[in-house]
């Protein structure tokens, strides 16, 4: 959420930055300026008579003591006046201050000065590339969904008849390379001194509010509604919240979480192409990587942060490039965001499998997440960033369809020692399908 001082006092400025995210947001900011106007004189008045009271008490005990009790009367007369026109103008404030915050909740972030405007990811920029894209010897590449039948290591018929589209059920060495990558990504992130945290996987209102998924994003998420909870769409939410409320001593930023969850999204409005196999899947699993940073060091973060993940699908061998994504691309929250996506050499495609996001205060606004250094009397909200590190199933779609040989499937050599396996294939083949069939 934005500071309403930053909106008041730079009107224009944060008119022409949320236009890069191609939001026009006149009418709402000068909405907030006139609103904050009145709320400051309301205030004003509040005060005013709250210390006319405070007077008046004090003069009534004065004239009792005086013998004065005309005066006395007069005076608690008015008393009782102010009492009620006290009421009013708190009625009046609370009034104003839910007009003017329900306007702010409904304002996303502000862009920071590197993003470019675009309408669509066809305007994000390509900062740079790595990896080899595989050469096949001869033979015609298989996209994963296919080599997961010939293999039986991800079964997404019997995943339909458990659950529906979009639950694949991981069998054998697919389960396996599964939980091998988990426990790849999550070393990897100790490595680089981020601490492991487990959360829960079910979140509340509160904590969808604090991170930005709600109000935004109610439609893309799994609300049990008797309890009124959500499955968290990404461990973002948990483990940010862990920090909701708090006054952190400057000395203990950094703070570096990592965390494995499954994670949970309706992904309404998603078909074609684009959604077959692990492209996109309702349920899937992701290690990721939080940071709470002081704002002065919230974007040299940024970019470690960027090189921890690049250095992730280096080891894995995978083909890959990153973006930084332009105003129209990028969430409600982010104030600036790379993605990486990975090459899936059989689909002839780039598939997306980490943003890393800078939030700067936005979140932490909301979560009223805030640190103090010593010898100053006043807090300060803290940045808060995150990032996937990485999410599994297009890095499995991007290992087989890469890695895939004649007769098998090689494992990336990183991942040897957590799968205990070299490749996936031989005893692993199908049976060639009957006619039947």
């Amino acid at each position: 959420m934005l500071l309403v001082k930053t909106i008041v006092d730079n009107p224009e400025f944060v008119i022409e930055r949320l236009a890069i995210k191609n939001r026009d947001a006149r009418a709402s900011v000068e909405k907030i300026v006139e609103l904050d106007k009145q709320k400051r004189e309301i205030q004003k008045q509040l005060e005013d008579n709250k210390a006319e009271q405070n007077a008046l008490a004090k003069k009534i005990g004065e004239c009792f003591k005086q013998g004065k009790p005309q005066e006395a009367e007069a005076a608690k007369q008015r008393s009782t006046e102010l009492k009620g026109i006290v009421k009013e103008i708190e009625d009046k404030f609370q009034a104003i201050d839910k007009e003017l915050y329900d306007i702010l909740v409904l304002l996303p972030n502000l862009p920071y000065e590197l993003v470019a405007p675009g309408k669509s990811a066809d305007d994000n920029v390509e900062i740079r590339r790595g990896g080899e894209n595989p050469s096949f010897e001869g033979i015609q590449p298989m996209p994963h969904w296919d080599l997961a039948k010939k293999y039986d290591i991800i079964d997404f018929a019997t995943g339909v008849k458990i659950t529906g589209a979009g639950f694949p059920l991981y069998k054998g060495k697919g389960a396996k390379l599964q939980r091998a990558l988990i426990n790849f990504f999550l070393d990897e992130a100790a490595k680089s001194g981020y601490m492991e945290v487990e959360p829960p996987v079910l979140v509340n209102e509160a904590s969808g509010f604090g991170t930005g998924q709600l109000p935004d994003k109610e439609g893309q998420m799994y609300h049990c509604t008797l309890d009124n909870l959500y499955l968290v769409p990404t461990a973002e939410v948990p483990v940010t919240n862990i920090y909701r409320d708090e006054i952190l001593d400057a000395k203990q930023l950094p703070i570096k979480h990592c965390a494995y969850t499954p994670c949970f999204r309706r992904e309404a409005g998603s078909y074609g192409s684009d959604v077959k196999g692990l492209n996109r899947l309702h349920e899937f699993d992701k290690v990721e990587l939080v940071q709470i940073v002081h704002p002065e060091k919230s974007y040299k973060a940024l970019e470690i942060m960027v090189l921890h993940v690049e250095g992730l699908v280096k080891k894995l061998g995978l083909p890959y490039r990153i973006i930084r994504l332009c105003g129209g691309d990028m969430s409600f929250t982010s104030a600036m965001t790379y993605d990486f996506e990975v090459w899936c050499a059989a689909q002839g495609k780039w598939l997306e499998v980490s943003s890393v996001s800078n939030f700067e205060s936005f979140q932490a606004n909301r979560l009223k997440l805030r640190f103090k250094e010593d010898g100053k009397k006043n807090t300060t909200l803290c940045h808060t960033l995150n990032g996937s590190g990485l999410a599994l199933p297009r890095i499995v779609a991007s290992i087989l369809e890469n890695y895939q040989k004649a007769d098998r499937i090689e494992i990336p050599e990183v991942l040897r020692k957590y799968t205990g396996f070299d490749y996936i294939g031989g005893d692993d083949l199908q049976p060639a399908a009957s006619e039947e069939e």
